[in-house]
């Protein structure tokens, strides 16, 4: 058994804290920076690298942090998670997200039921009726095929999966697997579901209603907004919707649904893209073939992660390094930047998954921490970010570490030669530009246009965005934010934080309040 400890009782934390820090303009400067470029880099899954040469460590820190690695037993609680322990602590529950995708370890037995064989049931069971939709043999009242397949979630059960499809989108068309469009509705502000039903074909849609509990308030209202949508056209919901739920929820066995597809309770809303909360919707719009190599892309990376030589495992190594500059170097966000417009909803994907994991101020025991956690998270894609946000970036009087992400090849692959360079060409010089100013600034006699330089970056590089290196790539920040959880002694997979609103707007909604809540809702009308 792992022992749990917290981070500031390790023998490391001293060492660390009194490391000789790295002057980063310094080492990314001339022959030593070309060195670290082509030495600083682990390699991923599908192919791609990440490189860690514009991060603030050298080889006695990276020392300092393998060492960390090895007294926070980091590859010994991976084991033990992936082999079913309890790990998320707050609700007594085992961590089985990794095991969507692939057998990491030894048979993992709950409730009587091998948690993989479940899993790859849901997986055949979701395939075979995707396959029935575009074949036509599932089809609407009249006979003629869905078109267009809606998924009506919030938090986990929306931000992964729109952020994947949003990804594949443009790949599936170039490569020829769109099948369906996909349309998202997540928000309980009426808008959002009006604005969706106002833009597609209501009687050629395919809703997926997602809720693992089919309690949550904001999903069921926008499941009726939708039911009276169908009803007004004199449509049948129950034969337009289907459901992603646990099979202990009221929606597992109910009349209202074309078919029930299953989760359970070991798979955390925000790490389950992997499951049937994304797999039905990806595998609808893109085929289950595409959904499948998703999944083998985020195994692949899974596996690398339980290397115990951090220079082989990306996602340690990564994770690592956040947490040095996290408690040792005060850096307090985290500035998530692909230039890949395909990834424009990564950045709240991961913002969901870091922040809800580790913003955290108790242990796994409920005992208050002494030391920081969780950084904030936020981004953009390039070179979008570079007019919005770079400013205080570059010049701003907080360092915030950056996480690029950058492929070879566009996905369309429709392109045009513009001044002796290409859209994509541009796109990434932009990005190779980016990391060494960051890291090496430029000194100017005019204070205003004095770049100080020494803001760390690191460098996600794949040849494209396709399922496979999606695949790794969100098994990467999966791993990495689980690695980091356990360095700081965490329950990452618990949300308790999210709660209190709930219950209070329930209050609110009851009439049952009084005080500053009573005036706030008398002032909102409601």
């Amino acid at each position: 058994m792992a022992n749990w400890k917290n981070f500031d009782s390790l023998n490391v934390y001293q060492e660390l804290k009194n490391a000789k820090k790295v002057n980063l303009a310094e080492v990314m400067t001339g022959e030593s920076g070309a060195n670290r470029v082509k030495n600083y880099c682990v390699p991923m899954a599908a192919g791609m690298k990440f490189n860690y040469a514009a991060k603030e460590v050298n080889d006695d820190i990276k020392a300092l942090l393998a060492k960390l690695a090895k007294e926070a037993e980091l590859s010994e609680k991976y084991e033990e998670l992936y082999n079913g322990a309890v790990i998320n602590t707050g609700e007594n529950r085992m961590v089985l997200h990794q095991l969507t995708r692939g057998q990491l370890g030894k048979d993992v037995v709950a409730d009587g039921v091998n948690k993989r064989e479940f899993y790859l049931n849901e997986q055949k069971r979701i395939a075979e009726f995707a396959d029935k939709v575009h074949s036509g043999a599932i089809a609407n009242a009249a006979g003629e095929k869905f078109t267009t397949v809606v998924q009506i979630g919030i938090g986990g059960s929306d931000l992964g999966p729109r952020a994947m499809y949003l990804a594949l989108e443009g790949w599936a068309k170039t490569n020829g697997k769109f099948k369906m469009e996909a349309q998202f509705i997540s928000n309980v502000d009426p808008d959002d579901a009006t604005a969706v039903l106002k833009k597609i074909d209501v009687a050629h849609s395919l809703f997926i209603l997602v809720s693992k509990s089919g309690t949550t308030l904001e999903t069921l209202t926008n499941q009726s907004f939708v039911m009276d949508a169908l009803k007004k056209q004199g449509l049948d919901p129950a034969k337009h919707m289907i459901a992603v739920t646990s099979e202990t929820s009221p929606l597992a066995k109910s009349d209202d649904y074309l078919e029930a597809f299953y989760m359970d309770d070991y798979i955390g809303g925000r790490y389950s893209s992997t499951s049937g909360v994304g797999g039905a919707v990806l595998s609808l719009a893109f085929g289950p073939d595409v959904f499948a190599d998703f999944l083998e892309g985020a195994a692949e990376e899974d596996a690398l992660a339980k290397n115990t030589d951090i220079e082989k495992n990306p996602a340690m190594m990564d994770a690592l390094i956040g947490v040095y500059e996290r408690n040792f170097l005060g850096y307090p966000s985290t500035a998530v930047l692909p230039y890949s417009q395909a990834l424009s909803r990564f950045p709240a994907h991961l913002q969901q998954m870091d922040m809800e994991s580790n913003g955290k101020s108790v242990n796994r025991f409920g005992e208050p921490v002494d030391y920081v956690t969780g950084p904030v998270i936020f981004g953009e894609p390039g070179t979008n970010g570079q007019h919005s946000f770079y400013q205080l970036l570059h010049q701003g009087t907080d360092i915030i570490p950056l996480q690029f992400v950058a492929f070879k090849k566009s996905q369309f692959g429709n392109d045009v030669n513009i001044e002796n360079s290409t859209s994509q060409q541009k796109l990434n010089a932009n990005v190779a530009a980016q990391i060494v100013a960051f890291a090496c600034g430029k000194k100017d006699e005019n204070r205003n246009k004095e770049f100080k330089g020494g803001r760390p970056s690191s460098i996600i590089i794949g040849e494209e965005l396709n399922p496979k290196t999606l695949g790794a790539l969100l098994a990467h920040f999966e791993n990495k934010v689980m690695f980091q959880g356990f360095v700081w002694n965490l329950n990452s997979f618990d949300q308790e934080g999210v709660q209190l609103g709930k219950v209070l707007a329930k209050k609110v909604l009851a009439k049952d309040i009084d005080g500053a809540l009573a005036e706030y809702a008398n002032l909102l009308n409601i």
